[in-house]
């Protein structure tokens, strides 16, 4: 499910898409035919996400109206997916999986690398406002498991170490390198590839 708190958080009267935004929203109902934009709901509730910062009762609105869609459909699909946050984050949204293969990889070491480095738990923000910690069910890099999101990031391989220094590292405004944090090629043997070594008009190195 979506990111939630039983807290109350204030809403805003009103949302529209700004120029910019309303032109990507352009874009992406254009994908599909006449009398099918509803299928554009899920891009246009990521593009609210990213103007607004979380998603607020009135931009969920503004994608119903937008889209001709009765508001409850779109409340509907905000509330399932947990891409989609419901009340405000940090600047920095630290989304740990703690599903089954990151588990067994060791993804409750990860939670405390966020709790020592971060001094929050899941579903809490820090004071100043930078970070927002939450679990959550697979994010689609269980080969390179454990890992971590932040914002469009992803962070692999991770152990309390690494994950801790990126996040202290975050912490200090830079830019962590992305993807695996052994050195690992995608999602390729931790050893590095077994086949498939050479691609043509490219050397393919493998393993950290």
């Amino acid at each position: 499910m979506s990111t939630q708190s039983s807290t109350y958080v204030p809403q805003p009267l009103s949302f529209a898409f700004t120029p910019a935004y309303r032109e990507k929203a352009a874009a992406a109902i254009a994908k599909y035919p006449e009398g099918r934009q509803a299928s554009a709901c899920m891009a246009l509730l990521d593009l609210a996400q990213r103007q607004e910062g979380w998603l607020s009762r009135a931009a969920m609105d503004h994608v119903a109206e937008t889209l001709g869609m009765p508001p409850i459909r779109v409340y509907e699909v905000a509330t399932f997916y947990t891409m989609y946050v419901l009340q405000p984050i940090g600047k920095h949204h630290v989304q740990v999986c703690t599903n089954l293969p990151c588990w067994l990889r060791g993804s409750d070491e990860i939670l405390r690398a966020c709790k020592d480095a971060l001094g929050v738990s899941p579903g809490e923000t820090t004071s100043d406002g930078l970070f927002t910690v939450n679990e959550v069910e697979c994010a689609g890099t269980c080969v390179n498991a454990p890992m971590i999101q932040v914002g469009d990031d992803t962070y692999e391989d991770l152990d309390y170490e690494s994950a801790k220094k990126v996040l202290e590292a975050l912490k200090r405004g830079e830019k962590p390198k992305v993807g695996s944090q052994t050195g690992r090629q995608c999602s390729c043997p931790a050893g590095g590839p077994t086949t498939l070594k050479k691609v043509p008009g490219a050397d393919v190195k493998g393993g950290a």
